[in-house]
């Protein structure tokens, strides 16, 4: 059974071309994919994204179960209101999910999950709770926007109230809080500055509304897909999954070693990881050549297999190819990937290829 969001009948109004996405009817785009990546990097888009899972975790055993549960340490999170970006690992150190984790009190973190991973790692956080006290709860009444772009935020504030424009306008970077049953993050999903919005399911299509009367431009699937791979974000089930580590996917910094008394899930697997060598390492490529590279090509030195493409895409901000690799570390700044059936020179740098919509 397909699901859809509270927006689906909003979409259908602004003409977008609907699609099937791990069980829900999204928008791939709504005319032009380019104009919504570049709305973004310029301006201001919104994205929905109320298909991704929202639980809280509540009570006083909250913090130590999330000490247990994911490879980063919530007690960076040095006061209430900030955030912190984790992957969550099973036992032998393969990714389950990635995630952000909000402190909103001393005894409530929220968590939100990526859509693809709910059936299995919602199962799974409920099995690993056993033992702490606290309860874990998902909200299904709520709803989730993104807006993103460097004149997100100044284009947000006018349409909210006096008290949440007060608390949104002061929040720093991976910073958030709770208004009037709405709760506002300064995080994203596409390396430009922005809001996530968690907010009343029958709340979001009247403020989307108001978020096109003030020129905000409505963005889908595929101008986030190519949003997220210039800002080098890794994508679950293809950048990453239960069979690859923070460790070969370029994830080593959502790792905190110490205290070393802090035994989370996976930690000694990674810990024997880390001191046998890691093998591959993630990178950044860029086509010197016509041609578009995408997920399960081959990467080749000296035309050897080194390893293979995990994204790749068109990058309307570089207007060449770019992709992101897993590859033996023993490739230099040169190498080839195989497009149907020819090799094509590619520049090997790090995963990340614009930074406040410029080129790095």
């Amino acid at each position: 059974m397909i699901e859809n969001t509270p927006l689906y009948a909003a979409h259908l109004a602004s003409n977008a071309k609907m699609v099937a996405f791990h069980g829900w009817n999204m928008p791939l785009h709504y005319g032009s994919q380019i104009k919504e990546h570049e709305a973004v990097r310029t301006q201001a888009g919104m994205f929905d994204v109320s298909h991704m899972t929202v639980i809280d975790i509540l009570g006083a055993g909250g913090r130590q179960f999330l000490r247990k549960l994911i490879t980063n340490d919530v007690d960076k999170l040095k006061h209430v209101g900030r955030a912190l970006y984790t992957c969550l690992c099973n036992e032998h150190g393969g990714i389950l999910d990635d995630l952000i984790v909000y402190q909103r009190s001393p005894d409530n973190y929220r968590l939100i999950l990526n859509s693809a991973t709910r059936a299995h790692v919602l199962p799974w956080i409920h099995e690993k709770s056993a033992g702490f006290s606290t309860g874990i709860q998902e909200r299904h009444e709520l709803a989730m926007l993104a807006i993103q772009g460097p004149e997100a935020i100044s284009k947000t504030l006018p349409l909210l109230t006096p008290a949440q424009a007060d608390a949104v306008s002061t929040l720093a970077p991976f910073e958030c809080v709770d208004v009037d049953d709405w709760f506002f993050a300064r995080t994203g999903y596409t390396g430009e500055d922005g809001l996530e919005i968690v907010l009343p399911e029958d709340a979001i299509t009247p403020f989307w509304n108001q978020l096109l009367d003030a020129g905000i431009t409505p963005c889908g699937l595929a101008a986030r897909d190519t949003l997220r791979l210039e800002a080098g974000l890794l994508l679950y089930g293809q950048d990453m999954d239960d069979t690859t580590t923070p460790l070969n996917s370029g994830l080593s910094w959502t790792i905190a070693w110490e205290p070393h008394d802090r035994d989370f899930i996976g930690m000694t697997a990674l810990l024997s990881q880390k001191h046998h060598g890691v093998e591959q390492k993630f990178v950044g490529l860029k086509l010197n050549e016509p041609g578009i590279m995408r997920t399960g090509q081959a990467v080749l030195v000296d035309g050897h297999p080194v390893g293979l493409i995990t994204s790749g895409t068109y990058s309307p901000t570089l207007q060449c190819s770019i992709a992101l690799a897993r590859v033996s570390k023993k490739v230099g700044h040169d190498a080839h990937v195989e497009i149907r059936g020819k090799h094509l020179p590619v520049s090997v740098g790090k995963p990340r290829f614009v930074k406040h919509g410029a080129p790095i």
